[in-house]
């Protein structure tokens, strides 16, 4: 990859028609899309972070973030592709968490999103005719449902989630207004359409079964559980000229009006009553967001009205109005509020809200100061700057300052600065601005606007005309790094004029088809353009002429850029290629891969080189040019990229694009060559004033000054008259609180003494209640004690039932040992004559068990042997079978193995154990199955090895009956043979004809050889005399540069002897400068010499000349002479060559009517054949034997036909030649003679191959 590195530093641009194309992150963070990124940007700090589309994207088309915060989902178009990508905000920087690009269902795009509450599940709705609804499980790409919201093909606008259910889904659109649930997995509807169907444009929940849904008729509906609950309509009403006139008077009345509550519908009485006043106009409701007050939604252009939920009732009623502002700075400042609200959303705590328009901007507002202008409506304010609304299509910087200059066909021109990230100037004006240059002192510009070039002024506050000229539609313009002078291009033609001056120079000429980019190197001595027409030239700006130029007719050029030095052009254009030009030749072509580039600019250092292209992408590669693939690409605009330029210290990259959008790159080169330079002076601080203004500003200031003073002495005047006021207060004041006080103490005094009197009482009652307390308290422990004396007597008497019953107890336990004991020893005696028999019947069952081990051993032993010899025989037929019969009998050895040592494992636990001998006996039968199994296997072997035998006796059988038919073949071989013997006889006088000719070709070629001798020898003579025809050329020049110098040198002794006229009146000065004179210009010795060496070198120049004219007058003489004889030649070969070609013909008609005679004679042969139909399979190899000697006759014939194309190739060689001898000078052809066209021949050729 390339070592040169683009960093996204900031952007100036809104995407407004992506769907949800604004939204908070936290309190001071929104997320917005511009370009092909989403961009977080901090409304406090000014900072801006970037999170990346999709590589190869085609643009955004929705947004939708998670009610959480956490995630991102972002829908696009990738190469021709829907794909969703979500994006895991918490992380720094953002990382993609999935993507979903594999669909198994019709999608052509995504054009809305959302997040269920609980961020799990993500809702999605596709464009029409398909127009699906898919409910997705999104972290594990499962589609949980999917179901078609519409199938007319009418457009769906946005979807939802309730906020407290993930299930349940609320869609709308044209005609559309749907509630589903999610159920047993799919989507059911739940609620039923009543009424008219209307546009619903926006949507939003305001609580957990109520909606709010806008219309594109101005009507807000509110739909609780599916059911219309309440009903208004938004009336805007445009003032006409009389009340526009009254405007400014009457700001603070409101043009929007609302029916009541109790009429949904105006009724026709006001709507005749709003018509007699004003024009009716039905806005257009794009865009509601909800709040805990109630809602917010957009009621036509430029306005947006507060909703407010009534405290009796579920109703809203219009609480504020806010309205996008005036822009004094655009052009028609009634327009600028003319412009649809898309999106709006609130922050966190509801403090700021946020809109984006149709117009690509963003405003702002906090809802406190909304309160504050009750009465009147409020306004937004821009969120960070105005922003273009179009394609921007100009494009520069200045050296001076950190300025960046733009101009859009929204009609504007605007200043940016990319140090502070701020909007310095901007201006709209009535006709669209196709080009900007900035001046390197960033104090002008000149921008060509579709009737004029204006050069302005950028002063402090505006952008100032002070000069026009009537070039029309110029579409690039430049100022030259010097500033002195600046090109205009229109159409065809480049005009340049003086910074200066400000007149026009000069014109270049010489483009047949529109310039597209110009360019001036670093001395300014040089201008670059390219243009339609497929050429780049290079201009001599001294002489006005072009000094170097490259034309490519399959190429239409886009831009051009220049390196440092001058010496080599780097041009872009439709031809998808990268060409490095110098000296009016291509040196390279480096391919862009598919993609037509834009725009192409290489750093002052010459080090970097950046191109832009068709799809928004950007691409960084270092100088020299790489062959192959290595460059660093950007996915940075959503549109072609129209211009790029690299600031003058090469720290930063700009870049525009038609999607409207400005980014600013930080630039480095990883191997860091030079690219940081350290700037010797500071950014200027000076800017332009006019003198009126300063003079208004100072009279402005004297006024205010004045104006200031006054109001100091009015100040004065009421700040003594208040006093006064408030010092009469005061003492009113002080009188009444005396009063009051003394009132306080006199109510003190009364509020003591019944405190006191209260006291006594309280203390009196507080002794009755102890003495009673403690009257209660004696009769308590009174009856405790009597109560306590009751149930100890009660302890004592349930003790001695107690100890009554442990007696008998023990008595009962006594007799139950005695019991027990004696039932002990009746089961041992049991159980003991029980074991004896056991233990016999212990014994016979080991005896049977070793007895049957041994003839388990014996038949183990005869199954081993036998199939051991069974092994053996499968050996020697089956190999392949055998490794898979070894692998089973090493499986069932270790097998049997296992079993013996479980044997002798069951027959230490049957000595041990007795009660295991019946797990043994299954185990035993077990092993008799596996053995009856095993052998069953080996039966089967045997089987299919006596079934391989009999397949190989039948293939034995079929190989015998092959080789008797093969003899029967090879008879009618023979005959077949003698037959193609007797043809061959035939064919050989033929040959020996063909063999002739080629001799005579042969020697047809070493003739040819010999003339292409000629040829060359006449051709490096003809060089020779054009080498000498340069070096004359050359002198010839080194002689009018002696002759320019010379007059020269005439001139300025003109000018000095017509400075010494002056001095006529006075002798003495007159003297010394005809003595200075005389020094400067005369040196009789150098006279002599350079008189001498004059006439010399003419005597030369003209005995050279002489000697020149002699050697071409011979030469010419002679190419008349070869002339001649290469015509005589040419012809007789012409003419040998028609008669061979003719008897070359013949014999191929002859050749043919042998091989018809061929083929009728093996057409014979297989009717003989067929007489016995049981030998028709038979007959196959006797056609491929009798075709095995025709397809050698036929490479024979195919070596000739190679001759005969060699020969053509030839003689068309010499045709070029000739032609090419035609051209030189003194050679004339004769008229009428031509080849003969070798068309038929090949035609035949082709026929007889074939």
């Amino acid at each position: 990859m390339s070592t040169v590195v683009a960093q996204s530093l900031h952007v100036f641009g809104l995407r407004a028609h992506v769907a949800n194309n604004i939204f908070f992150f936290d309190e001071q963070i929104i997320i917005f899309p511009s370009g092909n990124y989403c961009v977080k940007y901090n409304m406090d700090q000014k900072w801006q972070k970037f999170i990346p589309g999709s590589d190869k994207s085609q643009g955004m088309l929705a947004l939708s973030i998670s009610p959480n915060r956490r995630y991102l989902a972002i829908s696009e178009i990738v190469q021709e592709k829907p794909i969703i990508t979500i994006y895991e905000l918490s992380s720094i920087p953002c990382r993609k968490r999935k993507v979903l690009n594999n669909f198994d269902f019709p999608v052509q795009r995504f054009i809305s999103m959302a997040f269920s509450p609980d961020s799990k599940y993500l809702l999605a709705q596709t464009s029409p005719p398909e127009s699906n609804l898919v409910y997705w499980l999104w972290e594990k790409q499962k589609v949980m449902a999917i179901v078609r919201t519409d199938s007319q093909n009418n457009a769906v606008y946005q979807v939802s989630f309730n906020p407290q259910d993930n299930t349940q889904v609320c869609v709308t659109g044209n005609g559309m207004f749907k509630l589903l649930r999610f159920a047993e997995g799919t989507l059911k509807q739940t609620n039923f359409q009543r009424g008219e169907p209307q546009n619903y444009l926006a949507h939003t929940w305001v609580s957990e079964d109520k909606i709010i849904v806008g219309t594109d008729t101005g009507r807000l509906f509110l739909f609780e559980s599916g059911d219309q609950r309440w009903e208004t309509s938004i009336m805007v009403m445009e003032p006409t000229s009389e009340t526009k006139n009254l405007e400014k008077i009457q700001e603070s009345e409101s043009l929007i009006q609302f029916p009541t509550i109790s009429s949904p519908v105006p009724s026709y009485e006001q709507v005749i009553l709003a018509s007699g006043h004003s024009q009716l106009v039905l806005p257009q409701v794009f865009a509601i967001a909800a709040y805990s007050k109630g809602f917010a939604c957009s009621a036509g252009p430029g306005r947006v009205l507060l909703f407010e939920k009534m405290e009796e009732k579920d109703f809203y009623r219009e609480s504020r109005e806010i309205r996008i502002p005036l822009d004094p700075q655009s052009n028609e400042p009634s327009q600028s509020d003319k412009q649809d609200i898309l999106c709006m959303c609130f922050s966190p705590s509801e403090e700021i809200l946020i809109a984006s328009t149709s117009k690509n901007q963003l405003y702002s507002i906090t809802m406190s100061l909304t309160e504050i202008s009750k009465g009147e409506p409020a306004h937004f304010e821009y969120l960070m700057y105005p922003l273009h609304s179009a394609s921007i299509t100009g494009l520069s910087t200045c050296i001076r300052k950190p300025l960046i200059a733009t101009c859009s066909l929204d009609r504007s021109i605007r200043i940016w600065n990319y140090e502070s990230n701020t909007l310095e100037l901007f201006k709209e004006y009535q006709e669209e601005a196709y080009t900007i240059s900035l001046h390197p002192s960033g104090h002008f510009v000149v921008v060509g606007f579709a009737d004029k070039l204006r050069l302005m002024n950028l002063l402090i506050d505006d952008i100032r005309s002070f000069k026009e000229y009537s070039v029309r539609g110029c579409r690039e313009c430049s100022f030259s790094n010097g500033g002195h002078l600046f090109a205009a291009v229109s159409g065809n033609v480049i005009h340049i004029f003086s910074t200066t001056s400000l007149e026009n120079i000069s014109n270049l000429k010489g483009h047949t088809g529109k310039v597209r980019s110009i360019v001036w190197n670093a001395d300014d001595s040089k201008l670059i353009s390219c243009g339609t027409d497929s050429a780049v030239y290079e201009w001599n700006l001294s002489s006005g002429k072009r000094q170097t130029e490259c034309v490519l007719k399959s190429c239409s050029y886009n831009c051009v850029t220049v390196s440092p030095d001058a010496k080599t052009i780097f041009a872009v254009g439709s031809d998808q290629t990268l060409k490095e030009i110098a000296d009016s030749s291509v040196l390279r072509e480096i391919s862009a891969f598919d993609v037509i580039y834009t725009a192409v600019v290489i750093s002052h250092s010459g080090r970097m080189i950046f191109v832009g292209t068709s799809v928004g992408t950007i691409r960084a590669m270092k100088y020299p040019l790489p062959l192959q693939k290595e460059f660093n690409e950007y996915q940075a605009h959503a549109g072609p990229i129209t211009k790029m330029s690299l600031t003058f210290d090469d720290q930063f990259l700009l870049t525009v694009a038609e999607d409207g959008c400005l980014f600013t790159w930080k630039v480095f080169d990883k191997d860091g060559r030079g690219i940081k330079r350290e700037r010797e002076v500071g950014f200027a601080e000076e800017v332009l004033v006019t003198k009126t203004d300063m003079e208004e500003k100072a009279q402005m200031m004297l006024e205010l000054k004045t104006r200031v003073e006054e109001l100091k002495m009015e100040n004065e005047y009421q700040l003594r008259l208040k006093d006064m006021n408030y010092s009469e207060k005061i003492k009113e004041l002080t009188d009444k609180f005396l009063q009051e006080m003394e009132s306080l103490k006199t109510k003190n005094q009364v509020l003591r003494t019944e405190k006191e009197k209260q006291d006594v009482s309280h203390r009196e009652h507080i002794e009755d209640l102890l003495d009673k307390q403690s009257r209660e308290l004696q009769d308590l422990e009174c009856c405790n004690n009597q109560k306590l004396l009751l149930e100890y007597e009660k302890y004592q008497e349930l003790q001695l039932k107690s100890q009554r019953m442990q007696e008998e107890y023990e008595k009962q336990l006594r007799d139950n040992d005695e019991t027990k004991s004696q039932a002990l020893e009746e089961l041992t005696e049991f159980y003991e004559a029980k074991l004896q028999e056991k233990t016999t019947l212990l014994e016979e069952a080991q005896e049977d068990v070793r007895q049957q081990l041994r003839e388990f051993e014996e038949t183990k032993k005869q199954i081993e042997n036998d199939e051991d010899q069974e092994i053996q025989d499968i050996k020697t037929k089956y190999k392949k079978k055998l490794r898979d019969e070894k692998e089973s009998n090493l499986r069932l050895k270790g097998e049997t193995g296992i079993m013996r040592k479980k044997f002798s494992s069951l027959q230490k636990e049957i000595e041990e154990r007795t009660n295991d001998i019946e797990s043994l006996k299954g185990e035993q039968v077990k092993l008799q199955g596996v053995i009856k199994s095993l052998e069953k296997d080996i039966l089967g072997l045997k089987r299919e090895i006596q079934e391989r035998d009999e397949t190989i006796q039948d293939k034995e059988k079929r190989i015998y009956d092959l080789k008797k038919k093969n003899q029967e073949l090879e008879k009618f071989k023979f005959v077949l043979d003698y037959k193609i013997k007797e043809l061959k006889k035939q064919i050989e006088p033929r040959e020996n004809e063909i063999k002739v000719m080629k001799e005579q070709i042969q020697e047809m070629e070493a003739e040819l050889e010999h003339f292409h001798k000629q040829n060359t020898q006449l051709e490096l003579n003809i060089t020779e005399l054009w080498q000498k025809l340069r070096a004359t050329d050359q002198e010839m020049h080194r002689e009018r540069q002696k002759e320019r110098d010379l007059e020269a040198l005439v001139k300025r002794f003109k000018t000095d002897l017509h400075n010494c006229v002056a001095y006529i009146q006075e002798p003495r000065l007159l003297k010394e400068k005809v003595r200075a004179l005389f020094e400067k210009y005369v040196q009789r010795a150098d006279m002599v010499e350079i008189a001498g060496l004059n006439t010399d070198l003419q005597q030369e120049y003209a005995r050279q000349r002489e000697h020149l004219e002699r050697n071409l007058a011979t030469l010419k003489k002679k190419v008349v002479k070869e002339s001649e004889l290469h015509r005589t030649d040419y012809v007789r070969i012409m003419q040998e060559n028609v008669s061979l070609i003719k008897e070359i013909n013949e014999l191929r008609r002859e050749l043919k009517f042998t091989r018809s005679q061929v083929y009728d004679l093996e057409a014979a042969l297989k009717l003989t054949k067929k007489i016995r139909p049981q030998d028709v399979p038979e007959t196959v190899p006797s056609e491929d034997v009798c075709s095995a000697a025709p397809t050698m006759r036929l490479n024979e014939q195919e070596e000739t036909g190679r001759i005969i194309e060699m020969q053509r190739l030839e003689i068309q060689r010499l045709r070029d030649q000739i032609q090419e001898q035609e051209q030189v000078p003194g050679f004339h052809p004769l008229a009428g003679i031509r080849l003969p066209s070798l068309v038929r021949s090949e035609v035949d050729f082709e026929v007889q191959t074939n």
